[in-house]
């Protein structure tokens, strides 16, 4: 099972190669931090306040190819936590079907960033982060 998610922080650390978001369940109060990168942080940062850079970064790149090739983004999904690692998918739609991408979720979080794709998080993830 599944239940829908929010990015409900980010926290910036320009001193640090470390950053964090916290993930938080939409309908409830379970939520977790995941330490992520600086280029990643600053790419969903800059993709939630709108702003575009003058030429398409990594991300933006991969959403232009996403939609240049008639597909769109459904949702994405932290599906798993192993080893202190958290895993992700990227679920696209394309003629009828769906398509699942492994991620990292900071890339999959900045990439459906500026589509509004929702979140999903896997709830036995939610139950090994409250542990």
């Amino acid at each position: 099972m599944e239940t829908e998610a929010e990015l409900s922080r980010i926290i910036i650390n320009e001193t640090s190669d470390q950053q964090i978001i916290v993930i938080k369940e939409r309908h409830g109060e379970r939520s977790f931090p995941i330490v992520i990168g600086i280029v990643e942080i600053f790419a969903i940062d800059r993709r939630l306040k709108g702003i575009k850079p003058p030429r398409p970064m990594t991300h933006d790149l991969l959403a232009n190819v996403i939609e240049g090739l008639g597909a769109s983004i459904d949702k994405i999904v932290i599906n798993d936590l192993r080893n202190h690692t958290f895993y992700a998918k990227i679920h696209l739609s394309l003629d009828g079907r769906t398509i699942q991408i492994d991620s990292r979720p900071s890339d999959a979080i900045a990439l459906g960033a500026a589509t509004s794709a929702p979140i999903f998080v896997a709830d036995h993830v939610f139950d090994l982060t409250s542990q």
